[in-house]
């Protein structure tokens, strides 16, 4: 019995807190959940043999090469998850300034993929579809002599890039770049090719964010001048990512991407208002350092935090979501 006055509060009728009561109770009827289903992580891989390399800006993630990254492939399938991200970091003497590296049928990623899907062919494996790894200048497309990013050529070049990758194997093609109509001529190219069922995943929604710097230095990518903000989204703007997500899905996505997440949540919540196409989200690595840093002074509890923001994203809407925290995670959730 209560030790409250059972007059007291006679006039509420309403008590929330009932169902908050006990864990189990708080399980049974929680809103959104957050499965190791939901997870895909994204790797890097390099050149060379049986290293790797901590990437400084975000501790625990690691540039692996090749035959390091099939045994991290097989740990992280083994714990549940079902799909990586692939990212290449290019040597600068295999880089130019039209990023012809890209689709070089022998290159690092066209490799890397068909040795994953030897080794671990039950994971779904998604390429990078993008020319910063590749060229000199850091951009994601073809710079004519004025410094413009030149959208058609570069349309040209991705995909080139993304049928190398198809022919390697590669489960979803995921082009990054922001260039206009590129989702429609990858899929034509595609279909045209045979490849009818290599899926692509746009990064329809990608905002010129402060938020990736770490993963810049992850690839070596930076811009070696200006920005990108002729190419990618302008942070104050909502109403552009519904134009983009819809042009995309026109254009054959069958995945769309809203990236960065957690200074996006209300992005995604429009976009998955917008479209039964299934949402993903891109926790990046700026969000994921900030997390570290925060847990490396002791000022959070680290994984409280990382439950939570990813469920926050979840929250909005997002069905997947590409998250470093992704084998972290999945050994929590095992738990």
């Amino acid at each position: 019995m209560s030790l409250e006055n059972p007059t007291a509060n006679n006039t509420i009728t309403q008590r929330p807190r009932r169902l908050r009561r006990t864990e189990t109770l708080r399980r049974m009827v929680r809103e959104t959940n957050l499965t190791v289903d939901d997870l895909i992580y994204p790797m890097f891989v390099m050149e060379g043999e049986e290293d790797k390399v901590e990437i400084a800006s975000m501790p625990g993630c690691y540039r692996f090469t090749l035959d390091l990254l099939l045994k991290e492939i097989a740990e992280v399938y083994s714990l549940g998850i079902g799909a990586i991200g692939l990212f290449p970091v290019i040597p600068e003497s295999k880089k130019d300034d039209r990023g012809s590296e890209s689709h070089n049928p022998d290159g690092l990623v066209q490799r890397t993929v068909k040795a994953i899907k030897q080794a671990v062919p039950g994971i779904l494996v998604i390429t990078d579809v993008a020319l910063d790894p590749f060229t000199t200048h850091g951009h994601d497309g073809i710079v004519d002599e004025s410094g413009v990013i030149l959208n058609d050529s570069t349309v040209e070049v991705l995909v080139k890039m993304a049928l190398s990758q198809a022919e390697a194997g590669s489960d979803m093609i995921a082009p990054s770049d922001m260039m206009d109509g590129r989702i429609g001529a990858i899929r034509q190219a595609l279909d045209k090719a045979g490849y009818i069922d290599t899926r692509i995943l746009a990064y329809s929604a990608k905002y010129a964010s402060a938020y990736y710097g770490p993963f810049r230095d992850a690839l070596d990518s930076a811009p070696k001048f200006g920005d990108k903000k002729t190419y990618q989204m302008d942070a104050a703007n909502a109403r552009e990512a519904i134009k983009e997500v819809a042009l995309d899905i026109a254009e054959g996505a069958d995945i769309i991407m809203v990236k960065p997440a957690l200074a996006y949540l209300d992005i995604i919540r429009k976009v998955k208002y917008y479209t039964n196409t299934p949402v993903a989200a891109y926790n990046v690595s700026g969000e994921y350092a900030m997390i570290k840093a925060a847990a490396l002074n002791g000022w959070i509890d680290e994984k409280k935090v990382i439950l939570e923001t990813l469920l926050s994203m979840k929250r909005a809407g997002a069905d997947l979501i590409l998250t470093y925290f992704a084998k972290e995670v999945a050994l929590m959730l095992h738990k």
